[in-house]
């Protein structure tokens, strides 16, 4: 007894001399197959979530301990055992297992006697102990039971204390982590001796950038000039540090300038807290120091954003102010085309007030979170339809090119909302690109959003600027801000915070100055497109003005009055304009824009349209009015044998050209159904059907369907298909166009060898039937 009284000691203190619990452990499980001679030892301790998963063996083989360590019984044996609630000794280990339904293949070879006891410190529950077999094959006697239980007793307090300062390790490792990587700068100073103990990083920083090359931290004590708030000076050459701290007070928050002999100053916000004995003295001082550069370059921000906000608001009120000081006082000498232009005016700083007035509103709702929108199933080409109509209404000069894919999801939108942020990128990207570049506009769904891009060939974004490009008061402008923009500096950033409030995100992409660039924003995908009813019941005027609102007209004219007078014209009509002075890029204009009809001046640079008619084969799918000057009867004559649907002699007043383009679009109208046998193509509703049941198409294969039937009678070639239905993209080719229609064909129930509805001529393109004709395979 007294042998194991001393091993039982001895194995104590080694357990004991180590505080690291992955040793202890070790040493704990060593030591109690020491104790009671067995062969194998195991300990299995509750982790941090009290799940048994810390398991340390000793005398297994890395076969066995792996064995053990993954027995999908585990758990549930831990707690049989745990709920035994006491020590437990077996003479014939399998047979125990195996009776309680536990698989002793698991345990290791050879082995049949077992012991273990729970491990618990002040009355909390650590794990279990196990032994097993020992060395000369006897059974566990009671002798060698109260040893394990007394060492347990033992090795829960290790293990506990190990654990304890583990913990607070971790907690000062962490604690130390956070004040080393705070923004703040904190200092450590011993009272005694002046000297510093401790800076964390931007203390460092701090002392850094008032220091002369090479010197060492220390140094800076001996030159620095401390400027309290209220205008004491303390000069730590004259005053000795280690004096000043013996009779430190507390300071909150007070502003104080530190400088050096050669100039350099650092203004801060410093906290002092002075840490005392017991006896009341001093032992050390905790200095805090806030950088306060970051704060004053912000408030220098803020003035002058104030600043631009009055100079914007200044402008216009004295225009406004001008005009009508001029119209009150001298209204009898003006003659009506000077009062028109004085009343354009007001109207147009007016509005020029209200555009950045509800700017700081909205940026001020931004930063104060209070931001609403109301999202729903909205159209993406007729968001960018409206904010491009929009932009051009505004007396734009720049080409827009737009290229959205026809099979476009619904996205969820607040449509006002989300045309301002068009209509912002619009603005930024014309502000910074020459009125003689093109501004492109391109769509792609990406996962569960659609990624809408904005990219101009303007001047570019320096990559260093790109990170703080949706920041108030930045923005691309920057110092060289072109004078009397609206919301300059807030642009951007309401269209961060507009998108975000969306669930989407904005970003910008530039090769550099000089290379133009991208601006992208996404927006979340609707659920699914809702139907827009068709209402019979709608007047006609009513129905006259939607279809109006869809409805896109291409002006081309190398005279820019005349597009100005158009595009005006059209947009108080309620049409979509598209105008352009680039005839050279009309293929590609038209396979973006789309337009319903065109515009077309007979006259141009380099060119006529009757030429261009010849020559582009785009024109020929599409109604054309000509515009010109010439009103001889052979001119008119020729270009209406050209293909042209109509021709308007300048001047003409915008009811005339209204009306002419109503009557060019009814001849091109589609009739509100086509019914050929069972198939009923309702073209209001975009509703197909066969046999009374519906059909479900994709867009592009509606898009096919209509131009085929449209064109009922007469062969439809693959290159007006590909025109018509795809915009001419070149990755589209007669391959493409077959597959097409056999899904199409599919869809409808038709037989490519004894078809009903869509005939093959072969080689050539696609027809169907007038209704009344006798299908016929071909």
């Amino acid at each position: 007894m007294r042998e194991r009284i001393t091993r039982l000691s001895e194995a104590s203190l080694r357990i004991g001399s180590s505080l690291d619990p992955d040793t202890v452990l070790h040493e704990v499980v060593d030591s109690a197959r020491a104790l009671t001679g067995a062969r194998f030892g195991c300990i299995a301790i509750l982790d941090e979530t009290g799940q048994p998963n810390i398991f340390v063996s000793s005398g297994l083989s890395r076969e066995e301990h792996r064995r053990l360590e993954k027995c999908p019984d585990r758990s549930r044996l831990f707690q049989h055992f745990r709920d035994i609630q006491g020590a437990i000794r077996l003479s014939d280990a399998p047979s125990y297992l195996r009776t309680r339904g536990f698989p002793p293949e698991r345990l290791p070879s050879g082995m049949r006697t077992l012991q273990g006891t729970p491990m618990s410190y002040r009355g909390e529950y650590l794990g279990n102990f196990f032994l097993g077999e020992k060395e000369a094959g006897e059974a566990f006697t009671s002798e060698d039971e109260e040893v394990l239980v007394l060492f347990a007793s033992q090795a829960a307090t290790a293990i506990a204390n190990a654990r304890t300062h583990r913990a607070e390790q971790r907690a000062r490792a962490d604690l130390e982590a956070l004040v080393e990587t705070s923004p703040v700068g904190v200092a450590l100073f011993d009272a005694g001796t002046g000297r510093p103990k401790w800076f964390n990083r931007e203390a460092r920083r701090i002392a850094e950038s008032l220091l002369a090359p090479g010197s060492p931290q220390e140094s800076l004590l001996e030159v620095l000039t401390i400027r309290r708030a209220d205008g004491r000076e303390i000069v730590l050459d004259k005053l000795p540090l280690s004096q000043e701290l013996n009779q430190a007070e507390t300071v909150r928050a007070e502003e104080i300038e530190l400088s050096v002999p050669d100039g350099r100053t650092v203004t801060t916000l410093v906290n002092c807290t002075p840490i005392r004995a017991e006896d009341g003295a001093i032992r050390s001082v905790v200095v805090t120091i806030q950088d306060l550069a970051s704060l004053q370059e912000l408030e220098r921000l803020r003035t002058e954003f104030h600043g631009m906000v009055s100079h914007e608001l200044r402008a216009p009120l004295t225009s406004i102010k001008g005009s009508a000081s001029t119209l009150l006082e001298s209204a009898a000498r003006l003659d009506p085309a000077e009062r028109r232009e004085f009343y354009r005016i007001i109207l147009e700083q007016a509005n020029h007030m209200h555009v950045l007035i509800s700017d700081l509103q909205d940026a001020g709702r931004i930063d104060a979170g209070t931001l609403s929108i109301s999202p729903e199933p909205s159209d993406v080409a007729t968001l960018v339809d409206r904010a491009r109509s929009t932009f051009l209404s505004g007396g734009a000069t720049h080409t827009v090119l737009i290229d959205l894919p026809p099979d476009l999801p619904p996205v969820m939108a607040d449509r006002q909302r989300v045309e301002q942020v068009m209509n912002n990128l619009f603005s930024n990207a014309a502000r910074h690109s020459p009125e003689s570049s093109p501004i492109r506009v391109h769509a792609q769904r990406s996962g569960m959003h659609v990624a809408i891009s904005f990219r101009d060939e303007g001047r570019g974004i320096a990559p260093e600027r790109i990170p703080y490009l949706f920041q108030k008061h930045t923005g691309l402008e920057g110092s060289d801000r072109p004078a009397g923009n609206a919301g300059a500096g807030l642009g951007l950033a309401i269209c961060k915070g507009l998108v975000e409030a969306h669930g989407g995100r904005i970003w910008a992409e530039s090769r550099g100055i000089g290379h133009g660039a991208c601006l992208t924003f996404s927006i979340p995908v609707a659920e699914e497109k809702p139907a827009i009813p068709h209402d019979p019941d709608r007047s006609d005027v009513q129905r006259d003005r939607e279809v109006r609102e869809t409805t896109r007209v291409l002006v081309v004219d190398d005279d820019p009055q005349v597009l100005r007078y158009a595009r005006d014209a059209l947009s108080e009509a309620g049409y979509d304009a598209v105008v352009t002075g680039e005839h050279s890029e009309l293929p590609q204009i038209i396979a973006a824009e789309r337009p319903d009809l065109v515009l077309l001046d007979l006259l141009l640079q380099e060119t006529d349209g009757i030429e261009l008619m010849n020559s582009i084969p785009e024109l020929s799918v599409l109604p054309v009015i000509f515009i010109s000057a010439y009103g001889r009867d052979e001119t008119i004559a020729k270009a209406l044998d050209s293909g042209a649907a109509d021709y308007i002699v300048k001047p003409f007043s915008p009811t005339e050209l209204v009306a002419r383009i109503r009557v060019a679009l009814r001849g091109r109208a589609d009739p509100e159904a086509f019914v050929l046998g069972d198939l009923t193509i309702d073209y209001i509703q975009r509703r197909v059907s066969v046999a009374g049941d519906r059909v479900e198409l994709t867009a592009t294969e509606y898009d096919l369907l209509r131009v085929l039937s449209i064109n009922a009678g007469r062969v439809s070639t693959f290159d007006t298909l590909i025109r018509e239905v795809w915009g001419a993209r070149s990755y589209v080719n007669p391959k493409l166009v077959r597959a097409f229609i056999k899904k199409l064909r599919d869809k409808l129930g038709d037989d490519a060898s004894t078809p009903s509805y869509i005939f093959n001529e072969r080689g050539v393109g696609y027809r169907m039937v007038q209704v009344s004709e006798t299908p016929s395979s071909s």
